[in-house]
């Protein structure tokens, strides 16, 4: 028998002084109502980790490592900052951190949006795999490291070795960039890129020019096969 899911506009308040997160994340596994607001997360880990259903989650302050893991059609809000991972393998749904992500935001997500309103750290995006990721501010070095499809928005500055070894993901970068990775190179902006980019700022409430981003992807170069290589 399928549970019945309580709709209220007034969502359901845990607080995690008092509630495990083990406990939280019990619920948000087999939810019975599709808003929840957590209270004191004071820096716990795997906050709303694997969340497999439709609900809103309103964390109120900071998170620690893996917060929205996994997550798969949740709608995921960190109004504070976020440790190691957050979103890490997300597949698909909306997060979003009010505050600045520490590093490996988003890594081998497949699907879905992340925002940070803030900066993320290093190695923003590594291994994505058709995530879309917006960041408001700064991010570190070796973002988008092995980068595989998505695309990352950065609207401040991007650290050393941006795109190292990547495969099919796109860039766009509004500030400076630090230094670019083995194989990633700058590409020309056409229509459909600034129209896509439009999209993304609007979906993350950024309210940026399209023609003030820059465009990085994957110069092909390591695709191929060559003999001297083999010595």
């Amino acid at each position: 028998m399928t549970a019945t899911v309580e709709t209220t506009r007034t969502p359901t308040v845990v607080d995690l002084a008092t509630t495990p997160v083990r406990e939280l994340n019990a619920e948000l596994h087999a939810p019975k109502a599709t808003h929840y607001a957590v209270h004191h997360p004071q820096g716990a880990h795997a906050i709303a980790a694997g969340v497999a259903a439709p609900i809103t989650i309103d964390v109120h302050g900071h998170v620690g490592y893996y917060a929205a893991g996994m997550n798969d059609g949740g709608t995921i809000t960190v109004h504070g900052n976020a440790g190691t991972g957050v979103a890490e393998n997300m597949m698909s749904g909306t997060v979003r951190v009010a505050g600045d992500a520490s590093q490996s935001a988003g890594a081998t997500a497949h699907g879905g949006l992340l925002v940070v309103e803030g900066s993320a750290s290093m190695r923003c995006g590594i291994s994505m795999k058709g995530v879309d990721i917006v960041v408001g501010g700064d991010i570190g070095p070796m973002s988008a490291f092995m980068a595989q499809a998505g695309r990352l928005v950065v609207c401040g500055d991007a650290g050393a070795d941006l795109g190292d070894s990547i495969y099919e993901a796109r860039i766009y970068v509004r500030g400076t960039v630090a230094s670019l990775g083995a194989d990633c190179v700058e590409k020309e902006v056409r229509a459909e890129h600034r129209a896509e980019l439009a999209e993304l700022l609007i979906a993350a409430g950024l309210p940026h020019d399209p023609a003030e981003f820059r465009r990085y992807g994957s110069a092909r170069r390591l695709y191929h096969f060559a003999s001297h290589n083999t010595y």
